[in-house]
Parts: structure tokens; C-alpha cells; sequence
């Protein structure tokens, strides 16, 4: 059975950090791509980071640029998003996301991924 487990969400300060982690099991990790999106309330999903397991290439959302970075341990099938200085507007449910195809293109898009974990709350205070 698949499963994408993000874990690491909370509450924090504005200007503080979280590391968000997302546990793969089920697939053959070095074969997918990880991409992390975000929904917050009224709001539209939105891709927030991707990193391309074919050449390690990483993408943003403007949003989030030089703030956010994405990494993953293929020993440990676990991605992870270092997200710094956050903001309120960072405020929203943060998901993980594997795809087969794994190079950067349509990396924004939710149709576009396989697999999808359950989400972890993000709440940044102002």
C-alpha cells in the first residue's frame, strides 16, 4: 500500500521556521519526485516546491523563494521542506506529493502527481 505521512506542522511565531517531513512507503522512492503544495482556507491548492529526482533541479513559487528549501534522504524514503521566515499568509494545510515523472515540468500541478498524503496544518501567527 502506498502512503505519503507528512508530519512536522504546527504553530509558530511570524519570522519563525518548521521543517516539514514526508515518510514514502509503498513505491520505490528513487523512482518518484516530490512535490509539496499547500491550501489554506478559501484558497485555492497551490504547488509551493518540487525537487526533480532525474538532476536534483529544485522549484519554487515565487511565494516562497529563498525562504523554502526542498531536500530529500533516498536512504530514508523522506522528503522534507525547511520552510524559514515564515509569514501568516504561509498559514494553510501542507501536502506532499510523489510522481512517477520525474522531471520539473507541470511540477505546480496537483493533476500531475501520483500519490498524495493527508496533510499537516501550518499555523503562523502574526
Amino acid at each position: 500500500e502506498v502512503q505519503l505521512v507528512e508530519s512536522g506542522g504546527g504553530l509558530v511565531q511570524a519570522g519563525g521556521s518548521l521543517r516539514l517531513s514526508c515518510a514514502a512507503s509503498g513505491f520505490t522512492f528513487d523512482d518518484y519526485a516530490i512535490g509539496w503544495f499547500r491550501q489554506a482556507p478559501g484558497k485555492e491548492r497551490e504547488g509551493v516546491s518540487f525537487m526533480s529526482s532525474s538532476d536534483g533541479s529544485t522549484y519554487y513559487a515565487d511565494s516562497v523563494k529563498g525562504r523554502f528549501t526542498i531536500s530529500s534522504d533516498n536512504a530514508k524514503n523522506t522528503g522534507f521542506l525547511q520552510m524559514n521566515s515564515l509569514e501568516p499568509e504561509d498559514t494553510a494545510v501542507y501536502y506532499c506529493a510523489a510522481r512517477a515523472s520525474t522531471w520539473g515540468s507541470f511540477w505546480h500541478e496537483g493533476w500531475a502527481y501520483d500519490y498524495w498524503g493527508q496533510g499537516t496544518q501550518v499555523t503562523v501567527s502574526s
